[in-house]
């Protein structure tokens, strides 16, 4: 049986997570910013391991994609075993399951890529062979449309493994979203923050998103004080245009928006793995039409190819 405060608001709130470190960090990030909202309501942590962190050895690509890291959580807010679960909203499929909403995006942090070396200080400057690491299909297609000498190789595991991989000599570098590190305090292994004109973001990087039953409608007002509208905007079209690429980790696909005033500008990025075939572009317009602009620069990226390329690896 739920109680509720007062005012309508439960008067208890159970935040489902991911057991790594740096999804732990998020789900105490939100715990702390609810208890400063909502003093009165007692907040919980409910630990989990998802079949993506169970199976950390093996390329995402191969076993279903980043929705790995989601299913478990939804459902133990099926089952009511939690209230709402704190997602990397990067890893948030495109299509929630029925039933389910995201009640807050907070926020967006830094949302750039970050290459982390010991030995090299940027990019330009790693040799040819140089091994670089990487998890992400799209920041390895990237790669290897701009860095054809360089060797790129697969990369799992949890933040702080992949760090020890590369200090135990297996690559020159590694690229690691930038955001990630910051929170676990690792900034200092950054060796140069990767500018989106160098390394188009992932969609929703740098981003936390709270997600609930959609017919929770107590646990969605108490959502709505950690809302970000500025935040909300740049991944929603950003997520468009992702939904409309039928984008996911299996996909080679960047999208970025930025807002300047009233005015949303929007990037995206589709290629091969190889990266020998890429197409990239954008679109600008008023911050209110996210959506339709996510639809529209989906449409400019097909008419350039970006069909082609995502047939190919349908079929690949």
């Amino acid at each position: 049986m739920l109680h509720h405060t007062p005012d309508g608001l439960p008067a208890r709130i159970v935040i489902a997570t991911r057991e790594s470190a740096l999804a732990m960090w998020q789900a105490r990030h939100i715990e702390s910013r609810l208890a400063e909202r909502f003093p009165h309501i007692s907040i919980s942590i409910l630990g989990m391991t998802t079949e993506g962190d169970r199976k950390l050895g093996t390329s995402l690509a191969k076993i279903g994609g980043k929705g790995l890291f989601v299913k478990e959580l939804e459902d133990a807010l099926i089952e009511g075993r939690a209230d709402i679960a704190v997602h990397s909203l990067k890893d948030v499929p495109m299509h929630l399951p029925e039933g389910f909403a995201l009640g807050a995006i907070l926020e967006r942090a830094d949302p750039r890529d970050a290459f982390v070396s010991s030995q090299y200080a940027t990019l330009l400057s790693l040799p040819p062979g140089a091994r670089v690491g990487t998890s992400s299909l799209r920041r390895e297609s990237q790669l290897r449309a701009n860095f054809p000498h360089l060797v790129i190789e697969p990369l799992r595991g949890n933040v702080q493994t992949r760090l020890r991989k590369l200090d135990e000599g297996a690559y020159e570098a590694i690229i690691l979203a930038a955001a990630g590190l910051k929170r676990l305090g690792l900034e200092h292994r950054i060796a140069t923050p990767l500018a989106p004109e160098a390394m188009l973001p992932a969609v929703g990087q740098g981003a936390l998103a709270i997600e609930c039953r959609g017919d929770r409608a107590d646990v969605l007002a108490l959502l709505e004080a950690l809302h970000d509208a500025a935040t909300a905007a740049c991944v929603t079209a950003e997520r468009a245009l992702s939904r409309s690429l039928a984008g996911s980790c299996n996909v080679p696909l960047a999208g970025y928006a930025e807002i300047n005033g009233t005015q949303l500008r929007l990037r995206g990025y589709v290629g091969a793995p190889d990266g020998l075939r890429h197409v990239s572009g954008e679109v600008e317009g008023a911050v209110g039409e996210a959506e339709a602009l996510g639809v529209r620069l989906a449409a400019q990226l097909k008419t350039q190819g970006a069909g082609e390329i995502l047939a190919a690896l349908d079929h690949a």
